[in-house]
């Protein structure tokens, strides 16, 4: 069944869906006396984000419940751990997330590896999918919550080793927080975050942005970036919210694939080193837009049953163009260049429907999720690659260590690769059971039908178009054993699935292909210490995924890898102590492996290689004190062991140690801040690109960053 549904049209559906609702709602009968006290509270310590230990969530089952009742590891990075380490990017946030691997994302998009598998499309805002490709801001976000494993059964397709879901900053709070920020290589950011709640309830607002402008370590890089999110919430009955969203980000960088490798290592060269155009910030910048628009209802027709429906529209647009290493000849210490542009049209709808049933049947208290999303997606992509060419029209060759770099102008549309527009239908239903049997013990357990449906329309002569249907259960279920308040004991298993052309369009060597699925089963106990001031997480898994498939480093083809297993332990920690000390730290060990494959690469065989971009060891720990009298201190260490950067390991990536620091003076409303990274300026490979052995990026030396804000 062909979903063909304007975004207005889905609006107009999504109101039928909560028309009985609100007629219900203003046809009940008024209370006798008057309406219920509405009490508003103007703290911003009732933000999500705030602190370092929360002890909730709510992306793992679309309520907040209790992270110890929840039987799966999620990690959480609140508004305050990105504030005290100025994180304004994905990848800075990430850090603080075990078992997470950064790929460089093209030089265009946030894209990061959960425990041996590839996110690239296991984006979400606010639980609705968000996977256009681009680079996100943090301005607008509260909190950064990772589910680790399949989480299909509440998100859809993808999320094989987890999935991101950003929290937004709502209103419902007075806040004003204006800050300003100044660092190396003359980067400038701007931010503010004002918020007011009207004195009857009935009424919030909050308007959050940023502006940065930067230079690099890299050369010839540069981030011209500019976000906005302004929101209303408004109360139209006692227990009837509407909530209005908009957001808008645009981001100009230089498109860097980073460093070329020779004899198995990154090449030995200044971090600054870049291989591409001489005038990469004309020819090879990649400039995005994406625009969204979400409104969100939510009523509660009694202490039982509640409902939440929310609507969101999103453009992206994407212009990128990049010069980026084609191969490279250890003999002669040369390398040539591939230089090409990718132009991206987007847009799409999601509405999701959620009734939530609280019961108590035969002894035992039920929480039920009732669930329903449909939506459309329209990707329109053209891609152009050629080689860099010589005087006389052959491929030209550049020194390896220190290359001429060539002044190139933007490629010219002709014939491109890939020209098609891709379309994405997804109708499903999912419903969830939160069970307490007993004090001691809790169960999770839940099911989603998924119906998915792709065409892929191509526009070069002789390609033609493709198509396929796929349906499929994603079930997930857990037991939770808690012997005392501060002990949480549990084992899940979930299973989900991935399409051929979840991410990129289907193309002939995919498009017959069933979904890949992934089975997860994982044992884990959570503590609370020191009167809840204190918790640890420990997991033990195994993951497995059969058929994997990752597209080329030009998007252009697809690579049957095969059948790839992790197995793994993570330990997370989160503490606020006495005495102003705050902690956050995680552990991961992970055994990733291709264990089954017939596909070669570089010569060699894929069966029985490590999962790129994946280190056996990784932690990091960061803790602050304060230290009274208006100073504080911070610093912090991340620890990623060796990892591959190709599918047949002729290439490895060094591990290494950074470590941070920072410190602060907050008097009164003001607060000044600063920050150094690398802070022994390690020499590192930060991230790759998973599939090509010759696109790896350095991490930056040592930095320093100012910050004033003013926050009350």
């Amino acid at each position: 069944m062909r979903i063909k549904l304007h975004p207005i049209c889905a609006a107009v559906a999504g109101s039928f869906v909560f028309q009985p609702m609100l007629v219900w709602a203003q046809s009940a009968p008024a209370a006798p006396a008057q309406l219920p006290e509405v009490t508003v509270k103007a703290d911003v310590s009732r933000e999500l984000g705030a602190g370092y230990n929360p002890p909730n969530a709510v992306s793992a089952t679309k309520t907040e419940a209790p992270l110890r009742d929840v039987p799966q590891t999620v990690n959480v990075v609140t508004a305050d751990v990105m504030r005290d380490q100025h994180a304004t990017s994905m990848q800075d946030a990430l850090k603080n997330v075990p078992g997470v691997s950064f790929s460089h994302g093209d030089g265009q998009r946030d894209q990061v590896s959960i425990r041996g598998f590839t996110a690239i499309a296991d984006q979400f805002v606010d639980g609705i999918r968000d996977d256009a490709l681009y680079f996100r801001d943090m301005s607008n976000v509260d909190r950064v919550e990772v589910i680790k494993g399949p989480a299909a059964v509440l998100y859809g397709r993808g999320s094989s080793g987890g999935l991101i879901n950003r929290v937004t900053k709502k209103p419902g709070i007075d806040v004003t927080d204006f800050a300003l920020s100044y660092g190396m290589w003359a980067d400038r950011r701007a931010e503010a975050d004002v918020g007011r709640v009207f004195a009857d309830g009935a009424a919030a607002f909050r308007v959050t942005g940023a502006v940065q402008k930067a230079n690099s370590y890299r050369s010839q890089q540069f981030l011209d970036r500019a976000a906005i999110a302004p929101s209303l919430e408004l109360r139209v009955a006692p227990e009837t919210t509407v909530l209005f969203q908009a957001d808008y980000l645009e981001d100009r960088r230089v498109t860097d694939f980073g460093i070329p490798a020779y004899r198995g290592r990154p090449v030995e060269v200044p971090a600054s080193r870049y291989y591409g155009a001489a005038n990469a910030r004309d020819a090879d910048y990649s400039q995005s837009r994406v625009f969204s628009g979400t409104a969100t209802i939510n009523h509660r027709f009694n202490e039982n049953w509640s409902i939440r429906n929310a609507t969101r529209y999103y453009h992206y647009s994407l212009d990128r163009n990049n010069t980026l290493t084609r191969d490279v000849f250890e003999a002669t210490r040369e390398l040539t260049l591939n230089h090409g542009n990718v132009r991206r049209e987007e847009h799409g709808w999601f509405n999701q429907t959620d009734l939530t049933q609280k019961a108590t049947i035969f002894g035992t208290k039920h929480e039920i999720l009732y669930g329903m999303e449909f939506g459309q997606q329209n990707k329109d992509q053209v891609n152009n690659t050629q080689p860099v060419r010589d005087t006389s029209g052959g491929i030209a060759r550049f020194d390896l260590f220190n290359p001429a770099l060539p002044v190139l102008p933007r490629l010219a549309p002709g014939n491109p690769a890939t020209s098609n527009l891709g379309v994405f239908d997804t109708l499903a239903f999912y419903t969830q059971d939160m069970i307490t049997f007993s004090e001691q013990w809790k169960a999770l357990v839940g099911v989603r039908y998924d119906n998915f449906q792709q065409e892929t329309r191509n526009r070069i002569a002789g390609q033609r178009d493709l198509s396929r249907s796929d349906s499929a259960w994603s079930p997930r279920a857990g037991l939770v054993w808690q012997p005392s308040k501060t002990q949480s004991y549990y084992v899940s298993w979930s299973k989900s699935f991935q399409p051929s052309g979840e991410t990129f369009p289907l193309a002939t060597n995919n498009a017959d292909l069933t979904p890949e699925t992934t089975n997860n089963t994982e044992i884990g106990a959570k503590y609370d210490w020191l009167d809840g001031k204190a918790s640890t997480t420990i997991s033990v898994f195994r993951l497995e995924r059969n058929n994997m498939k990752v597209p080329n480093a030009t998007n252009t083809a697809i690579l049957q890898v095969g059948k790839q297993r992790t197995d793994g332990v993570e330990l997370s920690a989160a503490a606020e102590l006495a005495q102003g000390w705050k902690v956050l730290a995680g552990y991961a060990y992970l055994d990733a492996r291709i264990i089954n494959s017939t596909q070669i690469d570089a010569g060699q065989p894929v069966q029985g290689k490590r999962a790129t971009l994946t280190p056996r060891h990784s932690g990091n720990v960061w803790v602050t004190k304060d230290l009274g009298h208006g100073f504080g201190i911070g610093g912090g260490l991340n620890l990623v062991g060796p990892r591959f950067a190709n599918l047949g390991n002729t290439v490895t990536l060094p591990g290494y140690v950074t470590a941070d620091a920072m410190a602060w003076y907050r008097r009164g409303a003001f607060e000044a801040q600063l920050n150094v990274y690398n802070l022994f300026d390690k020499g590192y490979i930060v991230s790759a690109h998973g599939t090509n052995a010759n696109l790896n990026m350095p991490g930056a030396p040592r930095s320093v960053m100012a910050t004033l804000r003013y926050r009350m």
